[in-house]
Protein backbone atom coordinates (compact mmCIF):
# COMPACT_ATOMS: atom_id res chain seq x y z
CA UNK A 1 0.00 0.00 0.00
CA UNK A 2 1.36 3.42 -0.94
CA UNK A 3 0.90 6.12 1.67
CA UNK A 4 0.50 9.74 0.68
CA UNK A 5 3.10 12.03 2.23
CA UNK A 6 1.74 13.61 5.38
CA UNK A 7 -0.58 10.73 6.23
CA UNK A 8 2.12 8.82 8.06
CA UNK A 9 4.10 10.28 10.90
CA UNK A 10 7.63 8.91 11.22
CA UNK A 11 9.02 10.76 14.20
CA UNK A 12 12.75 11.27 14.52
CA UNK A 13 12.23 10.60 18.18
CA UNK A 14 11.90 12.94 21.14
CA UNK A 15 11.56 16.70 21.43
CA UNK A 16 13.96 19.06 23.17
CA UNK A 17 13.73 22.77 23.89
CA UNK A 18 15.57 25.32 26.00
CA UNK A 19 15.68 29.02 26.72
CA UNK A 20 18.16 31.14 28.67
CA UNK A 21 18.37 34.80 29.55
CA UNK A 22 21.95 36.07 29.22
CA UNK A 23 21.04 38.91 31.58
CA UNK A 24 19.77 36.48 34.21
CA UNK A 25 16.17 37.68 33.89
CA UNK A 26 13.66 35.26 35.41
CA UNK A 27 10.95 33.54 33.33
CA UNK A 28 8.06 31.40 34.52
CA UNK A 29 7.64 27.92 33.09
CA UNK A 30 4.72 28.86 30.85
CA UNK A 31 6.74 29.65 27.71
CA UNK A 32 8.81 26.48 27.82
CA UNK A 33 5.61 24.44 28.27
CA UNK A 34 4.10 26.18 25.21
CA UNK A 35 7.21 25.34 23.18
CA UNK A 36 6.50 21.62 23.50
CA UNK A 37 2.99 21.76 22.05
CA UNK A 38 3.91 21.95 18.32
CA UNK A 39 6.29 19.02 18.88
CA UNK A 40 3.60 16.86 20.49
CA UNK A 41 3.97 14.06 17.94
CA UNK A 42 7.64 13.69 18.73
CA UNK A 43 6.58 12.20 22.07
CA UNK A 44 4.34 9.24 22.84
CA UNK A 45 3.32 10.06 26.40
CA UNK A 46 5.92 7.85 28.08
CA UNK A 47 8.02 10.66 29.49
CA UNK A 48 8.24 14.42 29.79
CA UNK A 49 10.26 16.74 31.94
CA UNK A 50 11.90 20.09 32.62
CA UNK A 51 14.98 21.48 34.34
CA UNK A 52 14.94 24.98 35.79
CA UNK A 53 17.85 27.09 37.03
CA UNK A 54 17.66 29.82 39.64
CA UNK A 55 14.36 28.65 41.18
CA UNK A 56 15.46 28.34 44.81
CA UNK A 57 17.23 31.64 45.62
CA UNK A 58 16.33 31.43 49.32
CA UNK A 59 18.07 28.03 49.52
CA UNK A 60 20.83 28.70 46.98
CA UNK A 61 23.56 27.46 49.32
CA UNK A 62 21.92 24.05 49.79
CA UNK A 63 21.65 21.02 47.54
CA UNK A 64 18.05 20.47 46.44
CA UNK A 65 17.37 16.73 46.34
CA UNK A 66 14.25 15.92 44.31
CA UNK A 67 13.18 12.34 44.99
CA UNK A 68 10.70 9.68 43.95
CA UNK A 69 9.56 7.14 46.56
CA UNK A 70 7.50 4.05 45.87
CA UNK A 71 5.81 4.23 49.28
CA UNK A 72 6.00 5.80 52.74
CA UNK A 73 8.25 3.04 54.06
CA UNK A 74 10.93 3.71 51.42
CA UNK A 75 10.72 7.45 52.19
CA UNK A 76 11.16 6.81 55.91
CA UNK A 77 14.13 4.52 55.34
CA UNK A 78 15.76 6.99 52.98
CA UNK A 79 15.27 9.90 55.35
CA UNK A 80 17.11 7.93 58.01
CA UNK A 81 20.08 7.57 55.66
CA UNK A 82 19.94 11.23 54.61
CA UNK A 83 20.16 12.33 58.26
CA UNK A 84 23.35 10.32 58.67
CA UNK A 85 25.04 12.17 55.80
CA UNK A 86 23.38 15.58 55.62
CA UNK A 87 21.87 18.39 57.63
CA UNK A 88 18.30 18.66 56.32
CA UNK A 89 17.24 22.32 56.46
CA UNK A 90 13.86 21.81 54.78
CA UNK A 91 11.80 18.80 53.77
CA UNK A 92 8.52 18.96 51.86
CA UNK A 93 6.35 17.34 49.25
CA UNK A 94 6.80 18.86 45.78
CA UNK A 95 3.51 20.60 44.92
CA UNK A 96 1.51 19.03 42.08
CA UNK A 97 -2.02 19.29 40.74
CA UNK A 98 -4.18 16.31 39.86
CA UNK A 99 -4.81 16.02 36.15
CA UNK A 100 -6.35 13.04 34.32
CA UNK A 101 -3.41 12.50 31.98
CA UNK A 102 -0.83 11.94 34.76
CA UNK A 103 -1.47 8.78 36.76
CA UNK A 104 0.30 6.33 39.05
CA UNK A 105 2.52 9.03 40.49
CA UNK A 106 5.02 8.04 43.17
CA UNK A 107 5.58 10.07 46.33
CA UNK A 108 7.46 13.16 45.09
CA UNK A 109 9.55 14.93 47.71
CA UNK A 110 12.33 17.48 48.00
CA UNK A 111 15.00 18.06 50.62
CA UNK A 112 17.30 21.04 50.94
CA UNK A 113 20.47 19.67 52.48
CA UNK A 114 24.04 20.48 53.43
CA UNK A 115 26.73 17.80 53.76
CA UNK A 116 27.77 17.16 57.35
CA UNK A 117 31.20 18.75 57.88
CA UNK A 118 32.31 15.89 60.09
CA UNK A 119 31.64 13.42 57.27
CA UNK A 120 33.54 15.54 54.73
CA UNK A 121 36.54 15.67 57.05
CA UNK A 122 36.44 11.95 57.85
CA UNK A 123 36.15 10.92 54.21
CA UNK A 124 38.43 13.69 52.93
CA UNK A 125 36.04 14.54 50.11
CA UNK A 126 34.92 17.83 48.66
CA UNK A 127 31.21 18.64 48.75
CA UNK A 128 30.40 17.76 45.15
CA UNK A 129 32.11 14.38 45.23
CA UNK A 130 30.38 13.65 48.54
CA UNK A 131 26.94 14.50 47.11
CA UNK A 132 27.66 12.47 43.97
CA UNK A 133 28.57 9.39 46.01
CA UNK A 134 25.50 9.86 48.20
CA UNK A 135 23.21 10.02 45.15
CA UNK A 136 24.78 6.86 43.70
CA UNK A 137 24.43 5.07 47.04
CA UNK A 138 20.72 5.88 47.36
CA UNK A 139 19.92 5.02 43.74
CA UNK A 140 21.72 1.68 43.85
CA UNK A 141 21.21 0.48 47.43
CA UNK A 142 17.80 1.78 48.52
CA UNK A 143 14.86 -0.02 46.86
CA UNK A 144 11.99 2.28 46.02
CA UNK A 145 13.97 5.53 46.41
CA UNK A 146 15.45 7.57 43.56
CA UNK A 147 17.24 10.91 43.61
CA UNK A 148 16.40 12.52 40.27
CA UNK A 149 17.80 16.01 40.90
CA UNK A 150 20.65 17.09 43.17
CA UNK A 151 21.92 20.55 42.25
CA UNK A 152 22.03 23.90 44.00
CA UNK A 153 19.41 26.51 43.11
CA UNK A 154 17.99 24.31 40.36
CA UNK A 155 15.56 21.46 40.01
CA UNK A 156 14.24 18.82 37.64
CA UNK A 157 10.55 17.98 37.26
CA UNK A 158 9.64 14.87 35.29
CA UNK A 159 6.96 12.22 34.92
CA UNK A 160 5.36 9.67 32.64
CA UNK A 161 3.20 11.78 30.34
CA UNK A 162 3.38 14.33 27.56
CA UNK A 163 5.63 17.28 28.50
CA UNK A 164 2.89 19.90 28.23
CA UNK A 165 0.89 17.89 30.78
CA UNK A 166 3.92 17.33 33.01
CA UNK A 167 4.43 21.10 33.19
CA UNK A 168 0.85 21.62 34.31
CA UNK A 169 1.12 18.73 36.78
CA UNK A 170 4.14 20.31 38.51
CA UNK A 171 2.68 23.87 38.48
CA UNK A 172 5.70 25.19 36.63
CA UNK A 173 3.94 28.51 36.04
CA UNK A 174 4.68 29.19 39.72
CA UNK A 175 8.47 28.85 39.32
CA UNK A 176 10.81 31.52 37.97
CA UNK A 177 14.12 30.57 36.35
CA UNK A 178 16.76 32.30 34.22
CA UNK A 179 17.16 29.08 32.22
CA UNK A 180 14.79 26.24 31.29
CA UNK A 181 15.23 22.99 29.39
CA UNK A 182 12.46 20.62 28.32
CA UNK A 183 12.03 17.14 26.89
CA UNK A 184 9.30 15.02 25.36
CA UNK A 185 10.17 11.34 25.24
CA UNK A 186 9.66 8.74 22.52
CA UNK A 187 11.41 5.67 23.98
CA UNK A 188 12.33 3.05 21.41
CA UNK A 189 14.19 0.38 23.36
CA UNK A 190 13.92 1.29 27.05
CA UNK A 191 10.93 1.38 29.40
CA UNK A 192 8.76 4.39 30.03
CA UNK A 193 8.79 5.08 33.77
CA UNK A 194 9.09 8.10 36.05
CA UNK A 195 12.81 7.76 36.73
CA UNK A 196 13.55 7.18 33.04
CA UNK A 197 12.05 10.47 31.86
CA UNK A 198 14.43 13.28 30.94
CA UNK A 199 16.16 15.47 32.05
CA UNK A 200 18.82 13.36 33.72
CA UNK A 201 20.81 15.27 36.29
CA UNK A 202 23.75 15.08 38.65
CA UNK A 203 24.66 18.05 40.80
CA UNK A 204 23.83 21.09 38.64
CA UNK A 205 24.33 19.28 35.32
CA UNK A 206 21.19 18.27 33.41
CA UNK A 207 20.83 16.57 30.04
CA UNK A 208 17.94 16.38 27.59
CA UNK A 209 18.59 14.15 24.60
CA UNK A 210 17.00 13.29 21.28
CA UNK A 211 18.51 10.21 19.71
CA UNK A 212 20.02 6.86 20.48
CA UNK A 213 23.44 5.90 21.82
CA UNK A 214 24.86 2.94 19.96
CA UNK A 215 28.05 3.18 22.05
CA UNK A 216 26.12 2.94 25.32
CA UNK A 217 27.71 -0.25 26.64
CA UNK A 218 31.26 0.97 26.00
CA UNK A 219 30.45 4.37 27.52
CA UNK A 220 28.75 2.80 30.55
CA UNK A 221 31.53 0.30 31.26
CA UNK A 222 34.12 3.06 31.20
CA UNK A 223 32.26 5.58 33.35
CA UNK A 224 31.26 2.98 35.94
CA UNK A 225 34.96 2.40 36.65
CA UNK A 226 34.92 5.83 38.32
CA UNK A 227 32.06 5.18 40.75
CA UNK A 228 29.09 6.20 38.61
CA UNK A 229 26.19 3.72 38.46
CA UNK A 230 23.65 3.63 35.64
CA UNK A 231 20.41 2.62 37.36
CA UNK A 232 17.64 4.48 35.52
CA UNK A 233 17.19 2.08 32.58
CA UNK A 234 17.87 4.41 29.67
CA UNK A 235 20.94 5.25 27.62
CA UNK A 236 20.74 9.02 28.19
CA UNK A 237 21.70 8.71 31.85
CA UNK A 238 25.28 7.89 30.89
CA UNK A 239 25.71 11.24 29.07
CA UNK A 240 25.09 13.12 32.31
CA UNK A 241 27.76 11.15 34.13
CA UNK A 242 30.20 11.55 31.25
CA UNK A 243 29.75 15.33 31.35
CA UNK A 244 30.21 15.40 35.13
CA UNK A 245 33.37 13.33 34.79
CA UNK A 246 34.85 15.47 32.02
CA UNK A 247 33.87 18.88 33.41
CA UNK A 248 34.06 18.45 37.19
CA UNK A 249 36.55 15.62 37.66
CA UNK A 250 38.84 16.09 34.66
CA UNK A 251 38.27 19.89 34.60
CA UNK A 252 37.92 20.08 30.84
CA UNK A 253 36.32 23.14 29.26
CA UNK A 254 32.89 22.85 27.64
CA UNK A 255 34.47 22.96 24.17
CA UNK A 256 36.95 20.25 25.13
CA UNK A 257 34.19 18.04 26.54
CA UNK A 258 32.24 18.49 23.29
CA UNK A 259 35.36 17.42 21.38
CA UNK A 260 35.41 14.20 23.41
CA UNK A 261 31.79 13.09 23.11
CA UNK A 262 31.36 14.34 19.52
CA UNK A 263 35.00 13.95 18.52
CA UNK A 264 35.98 14.98 14.98
CA UNK A 265 36.98 12.23 12.58
CA UNK A 266 40.70 11.51 12.43
CA UNK A 267 40.68 12.74 8.84
CA UNK A 268 39.15 16.03 10.00
CA UNK A 269 41.81 16.40 12.69
CA UNK A 270 44.58 15.64 10.17
CA UNK A 271 43.32 18.43 7.92
CA UNK A 272 43.59 21.07 10.67
CA UNK A 273 46.16 23.78 9.93
CA UNK A 274 46.31 25.13 13.49
CA UNK A 275 48.99 22.94 15.06
CA UNK A 276 47.95 23.54 18.69
CA UNK A 277 44.31 22.78 17.93
CA UNK A 278 45.30 19.65 16.01
CA UNK A 279 47.43 18.40 18.91
CA UNK A 280 44.70 19.10 21.45
CA UNK A 281 42.08 17.20 19.42
CA UNK A 282 44.48 14.27 18.95
CA UNK A 283 45.15 14.24 22.69
CA UNK A 284 41.45 14.23 23.61
CA UNK A 285 40.64 11.44 21.16
CA UNK A 286 43.58 9.38 22.42
CA UNK A 287 42.96 9.84 26.16
CA UNK A 288 39.15 9.48 26.19
CA UNK A 289 38.32 7.06 23.33
CA UNK A 290 35.66 5.24 25.37
CA UNK A 291 33.71 8.47 25.92
CA UNK A 292 33.06 9.11 22.24
CA UNK A 293 29.29 8.89 21.85
CA UNK A 294 28.24 7.27 18.58
CA UNK A 295 24.78 7.17 17.10
CA UNK A 296 22.36 10.00 16.31
CA UNK A 297 21.94 12.62 19.02
CA UNK A 298 21.15 16.19 19.80
CA UNK A 299 21.55 17.22 23.43
CA UNK A 300 21.24 20.27 25.62
CA UNK A 301 23.41 20.40 28.71
CA UNK A 302 22.17 22.71 31.45
CA UNK A 303 24.47 23.93 34.21
CA UNK A 304 24.57 26.76 36.73
CA UNK A 305 24.98 29.87 34.62
CA UNK A 306 24.58 28.43 31.15
CA UNK A 307 23.56 25.98 28.44
CA UNK A 308 25.41 23.97 25.82
CA UNK A 309 23.71 22.51 22.74
CA UNK A 310 25.46 19.82 20.70
CA UNK A 311 24.71 17.50 17.79
CA UNK A 312 26.49 14.29 16.91
CA UNK A 313 29.30 14.85 14.42
CA UNK A 314 27.16 13.71 11.47
CA UNK A 315 24.16 15.81 12.59
CA UNK A 316 21.69 12.94 12.42
CA UNK A 317 19.15 14.76 14.60
CA UNK A 318 17.60 18.16 14.04
CA UNK A 319 18.35 21.15 16.26
CA UNK A 320 17.94 24.87 15.69
CA UNK A 321 19.03 27.93 17.65
CA UNK A 322 17.58 31.45 17.66
CA UNK A 323 17.81 34.61 19.70
CA UNK A 324 15.93 37.74 20.63
CA UNK A 325 17.17 40.53 22.90
CA UNK A 326 18.84 38.88 25.92
CA UNK A 327 17.41 35.41 25.27
CA UNK A 328 18.74 32.42 23.34
CA UNK A 329 16.36 29.64 22.27
CA UNK A 330 17.18 26.04 21.34
CA UNK A 331 14.78 23.40 20.05
CA UNK A 332 14.34 20.39 17.81
CA UNK A 333 12.10 22.49 15.53
CA UNK A 334 11.82 26.18 14.70
CA UNK A 335 8.10 26.01 15.50
CA UNK A 336 8.98 25.46 19.16
CA UNK A 337 11.18 28.56 19.20
CA UNK A 338 8.38 30.60 17.58
CA UNK A 339 6.03 29.52 20.38
CA UNK A 340 8.43 31.03 22.91
CA UNK A 341 9.31 34.10 20.84
CA UNK A 342 7.38 34.76 17.59
CA UNK A 343 9.96 37.38 16.56
CA UNK A 344 13.05 35.25 17.18
CA UNK A 345 15.98 36.21 14.97
CA UNK A 346 19.14 34.63 13.58
CA UNK A 347 17.65 31.14 13.37
CA UNK A 348 20.51 28.77 12.58
CA UNK A 349 21.09 25.04 12.52
CA UNK A 350 24.48 24.28 14.12
CA UNK A 351 26.82 21.94 12.30
CA UNK A 352 27.46 18.42 13.54
CA UNK A 353 29.84 18.42 16.49
CA UNK A 354 29.70 22.22 16.78
CA UNK A 355 28.96 23.21 20.37
CA UNK A 356 26.69 26.19 20.98
CA UNK A 357 27.56 27.57 24.42
CA UNK A 358 25.56 30.33 26.08
CA UNK A 359 26.44 31.77 29.47
CA UNK A 360 24.71 34.22 31.75
CA UNK A 361 26.63 37.41 32.44
CA UNK A 362 28.91 37.18 35.47
CA UNK A 363 26.97 37.76 38.65
CA UNK A 364 23.61 37.90 36.90
CA UNK A 365 22.41 34.62 38.41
Amino acid sequence: MNHIEGQVRIPSGCAIAAVISKDGNKMTGEKIIESMKPMHDRSNGLGGGFAAYGIYPEYREFYALHMFFNDRASRKNCEGVLKEYFEIVKSEIIPTRKIPSITDEPIIWRYFVAPLRSMLVNLQLDEKEYVTRSVMKINTEMPGAYVFSSGKNMGTFKAVGFPEDVGVFYKLEEYEAYSWTAHGRYPTNTPGWWGGAHPFTLLDYSIVHNGEISSYDANRRFIEMFGYKCTLQTDTEVITYIMDYLLRVQKLSLDEAASVIAAPFWSTIAAKTDISEKEKLKYLRTVFPSLLITGPFSIVLGFNGGLMALNDRLKLRSMVVGEKDDKVFIASEEAAIRMMEPDAENIVSPAGGEAVIVKVKDGAY
